[in-house]
């Protein structure tokens, strides 16, 4: 595109205080681009202490806006309250009391800054949203776009956009997802941005402290058994299915406290927790549930590579079944503890395919006897 195209061309870039956006919404003006600089504003006027703090707080929101500024590109604060609660806060609580292990932030870029956004980008009169996540776009021999993983692989974060929209692929600019952190960094000191040492976030932003103290405000404790996955046997008591996840192996409390036990089956209707040996925690393979797929289906490759937590490495995998609902995996080699709730991402080498929701086994159960 030539610097005449990109001047006729608006671009909402989403900046949330970071220094990947910021750098994003500079990199966006130096090109060309006539830039409109937003921020998504989710945190309550009830803000608690501990929450929203290092991202999608109002101190970020400053900043963003201090950027926005120095970089000499209009700002908005676009008020998502509500759908950030309907789409994220509620639903994450949901999963947690069904026995599942949620990935908030998967659904908050599906739902929230991939589909509203793109939505207010066109009414703002922009022809692309712009974000700072380390994702290559890529337009293939046909001219469509693709989503790849980011050159710097420790911060790649396809994982986290398997639910994009496919009609809203062409929209979606990644202006650093060719860089690595540090360049990033470089960029902001060179140019002055006041964020260009601000910190990571880690956290989920609307969860003050611990995941399991938030849970327990929200979702009533019940207390039940612990049971041997093998016998049906007792082994200890818990307060709540919501507490656990599986392949947790610490903090069960069991009576036989020497022996080495995993969480291996949540089973929330009747308010238990299956316990076992690692064994009883490999999963062969899994199903996925509220498919998404970035190209045809008829095109998705019977092997795949599979991912099923940010922070693992990707699995071979073959595809047993697949539809515009879900897909079947045969894991090449055995997984432990694949969490139901949490993402399947489908890859072809560093091409992101889509992915699903991972659904629970339908395991066979021992009688519970009395």
């Amino acid at each position: 595109m030539s610097g005449q195209e990109k001047a006729n061309q608006r671009v909402l870039c989403a900046m949330s205080g970071g220094v990947d956006s910021s750098v994003t919404a500079a990199l966006l003006k130096d090109a060309g681009y006539q830039v409109v600089g937003a921020m998504m504003r989710f945190w309550p006027d009830d803000k608690r202490v501990d929450t929203f703090d290092t991202c999608c707080s109002p101190d970020a929101a400053y900043e963003a806006r201090r950027v926005a500024e120095q970089v000499g590109v209009p700002f908005y604060l676009l008020d998502y309250r509500e759908q950030f609660q309907r789409h994220i806060v509620g639903p994450f609580l949901s999963e947690y009391a069904q026995g599942r292990t949620p990935n908030p932030c998967v659904n908050c870029n599906t739902k929230v800054k991939f589909d509203e956004l793109v939505k207010k980008a066109k009414m703002l009169g922009c022809k692309y949203v712009a974000t700072g996540h380390y994702v290559k776009r890529v337009e293939n021999e046909r001219g469509e776009v693709e989503f790849w993983r980011g050159d710097d692989p420790r911060k790649d974060q396809t994982y986290f956009l398997w639910g994009t929209p496919r009609e809203a692929l062409p929209y979606i600019l990644f202006p650093v997802g060719e860089m690595e952190k540090p360049r990033v960094r470089e960029i902001a000191a060179e140019k002055g941005l006041l964020t260009a040492r601000k910190p990571e976030s880690q956290n989920i932003c609307f969860v003050p402290g611990k995941v399991q103290d938030f849970v327990a405000e929200h979702i009533p404790q019940a207390q039940g058994f612990i049971r041997e996955i093998s016998t049906g046997e007792v082994v200890g008591e818990h307060l709540g299915t919501q507490f656990y996840t599986l392949g947790q192996k610490k903090g069960l409390g069991l009576y036989q406290s020497h022996r080495v036990r995993h969480v291996v089956h949540l089973d929330p209707a009747a308010n238990t927790v299956w316990v076992g040996d690692y064994e009883d925690c490999l999963w062969t393979g899994l199903k996925a549930e509220g498919a998404n797929y970035l190209l045809d289906l008829a095109e998705l490759p019977r092997e795949v590579e599979v991912q099923v937590r940010y922070r693992t490495k990707p699995v071979q995998a073959t595809v047993l079944h697949a539809d515009e609902h879900g897909f079947e995996l045969k894991f090449a080699e055995p997984q432990f503890a694949v969490a139901p709730g949490q993402s399947a991402v489908l890859y072809a080498g560093p091409r992101l395919l889509g992915g699903g929701l991972i659904a629970d086994h339908a395991r066979d159960l021992p009688e519970i006897q009395g």
